[in-house]
């Protein structure tokens, strides 16, 4: 009987000791890649450089996208927005203002987070690329990734200011055809754990992007950023 007891025991213990890695498990060692320095320290860096220029971006849009929905609702179909549906690949003004209204801080708060590094990336450091966008154009400043796609160098976008990283991650996805869906339902709600559903493109790994976006939102209180509000 004890000998039974005891087989029991050792495989209760098996099965706590090789469970699979929670989400929250797989945040904590994404925090400790870079050696020799803290969770803490990343953090504080991260809130130092990375959550400011989103704030101010966010303001920034929200601010436009007001301004260009009273001045449609006022005038309907003018000239003067031509520029501005060119710009965002919009036919008429609905999609203008769709693609215009910027999506919740919390949501590019997390992507950066996962992106950067939290804030501690090579391309966050030398390229101030702060969503790991890729560069197509060799007319622009750029950086080669230390890693190849078969026989091709990967080139990593450059950008002047964090700022700048950050506003053409927004207007990425105000564009890309990619994240039709996202856009919409961003129209819907304000939500961050429905919309990074909608994300499950902008990443190799799918959904699971969405799932591990989420967590981060959750496990550092980003959602708390959604509750400021602009003041015109």
């Amino acid at each position: 009987m004890l000998l039974i007891i005891f087989f029991f025991a050792l495989l209760a213990a098996s099965i706590i000791w090789f469970r699979p890695d929670t989400q929250v498990d797989k945040i904590e060692k994404q925090k400790t890649i870079v050696p020799g320095i803290s969770v803490e320290e990343k953090k504080a860096q991260f809130k130092a450089t990375i959550v400011p220029a989103v704030g101010e971006v966010y303001r920034e849009l929200m601010q436009k996208y007001l301004e260009v929905s009273e001045l449609i609702q006022a005038e309907g179909e003018i000239d003067e927005l031509a520029p501005l549906r060119k710009q965002y690949k919009a036919a008429n003004n609905e999609e203008l203002l769709i693609a215009l209204k910027p999506h919740p801080q919390s949501i590019a708060l997390a992507q950066a987070a996962i992106e950067s590094s939290w804030a501690t990336s090579r391309f966050f450091k030398e390229a101030n690329n702060t969503f790991g966008v890729w560069s197509f154009s060799e007319n622009e400043p750029r950086i080669a990734a230390s890693g190849k796609r078969g026989d091709k160098t990967i080139w990593i976008k450059k950008y002047d200011s964090v700022k700048d990283s950050v506003r053409d991650y927004y207007r990425t996805l105000a564009r890309g055809t990619a994240y039709a869906e996202f856009r919409i339902l961003k129209m819907e709600t304000n939500d961050p754990y429905e919309l990074v559903k909608k994300l499950d493109r902008y990443s190799e790994k799918g959904a699971e992007y969405g799932r591990e976006l989420s967590a981060i939102i959750r496990f550092n209180n980003f959602e708390n950023y959604d509750q400021q509000q602009i003041k015109l």
